[in-house]
């Protein structure tokens, strides 16, 4: 299992990081349009299905049934990641909302309905000696139901906090079945041939994976700068998302480590609820958001996932090297 080398992130930059910074700052700079945007926004659909296609075809149908077993641990990640966590989004939007412009509250509660992501969760859990089948389960599982959940909570909690304006449009749906759903379809199918060769060369995919996310990112903010949407956000509003991302991540933090108590978690199921309960996936849900989001807020609505992003490592970085640490004394 990987571990980011036993992972001391806080001592440098995470690549993967730095890269959409560039593309950001490369956006503001240089912004694709004509016939370039045309060429990225075709790549990028391009490079979303086959994403997804990846996504089914490295899904071992034998290790998921194995870990559906234990009901409680993966209906508290579930209640976490699209009860809880959305709740949570939902009221930090209400209280910040008119301080911000309307893509960037549609954007905390698009980030609130995300899926967990997958490769992080299990590097935590697996550096904090938590539950790593539990975590390779629960954080698949929770990317397999967000592309149908995913969807339908975003409709309900843009509609419930009155930013509808900068939600999903008409052709929403259909646009996640061809795009998403019918390629994942595909992969689970061809995973009975290819699911063995894709999962022994995982390290390459995520390179693809990451590729095509730093590009979908370029594309979504080239698309903002061309309509001018930055022009409208100040760094005061920046500063102001990047509060509520702190304050869901630590909110979920806390609640998804003691609340398992009541039930008497084992401490290794405790830290697998801890990190994909808290987590957010950044590689769907960018691709998601411009598949959902009209072109011109799409750079408005991907901000607070991006700067989520960071936050999750870094603080998560720290929580899993103290678990590791305390080992069997944490209660």
């Amino acid at each position: 299992m990987p571990s980011w080398s036993r992972i001391p992130l806080l001592g440098r930059l995470d690549p993967f990081v730095v890269a959409i910074l560039t593309a950001i700052a490369v956006a503001a700079l240089l912004p694709a349009g004509g016939s370039t945007a045309r060429a990225f926004s075709v790549a990028t659909t391009v490079g979303v299905g086959v994403l997804f296609f990846l996504y089914g075809a490295r899904l071992s149908p034998a290790e998921a049934l194995a870990g559906l077993r234990d009901w409680r641990l993966q209906t508290s990640v579930a209640a976490t990641t699209f009860v809880l966590f959305p709740l949570l989004a939902l009221v930090l939007s209400v209280a910040v909302g008119s301080f911000l412009d309307d893509g960037l509250v549609a954007g905390l509660l698009f980030l609130g309905v995300l899926p967990s992501t997958v490769q992080s969760c299990v590097v935590f859990t697996s550096v904090a000696r938590g539950n790593v089948p539990g975590a390779v389960v629960s954080a698949t599982v929770s990317n397999l139901a967000g592309i149908a959940v995913t969807p339908l909570l975003a409709a309900v909690l843009l509609a419930s906090s009155g930013a509808g304006t900068a939600g999903p449009d008409a052709g929403a749906v259909g646009r996640i079945v061809l795009q998403l759903l019918v390629p994942f379809l595909l992969g689970l199918v061809a995973g009975r041939w290819l699911g063995a060769w894709v999962r022994a060369h995982r390290r390459g995919f995520t390179l693809l994976d990451r590729g095509v996310i730093v590009a979908v990112v370029y594309t979504a903010f080239s698309r903002g700068v061309r309509a001018g949407v930055w022009e409208v956000v100040s760094a005061g509003e920046v500063a102001v998302v990047l509060g509520c991302c702190a304050l869901l991540l630590a909110a979920t933090l806390l609640a998804t480590w003691w609340v398992p108590r009541v039930w008497g978690a084992r401490r290794a199921d405790r830290t697998t609820i801890l990190f994909c309960g808290s987590n957010k996936s950044l590689a769907t849900g960018l691709p998601m958001a411009t598949v959902l989001f009209p072109p011109h807020v799409v750079g408005l609505v991907a901000l607070p996932i991006i700067l989520y992003h960071p936050l999750q490592i870094t603080v998560c970085s720290m929580v899993s090297t103290r678990l590791a640490r305390r080992g069997a004394a944490v209660v």
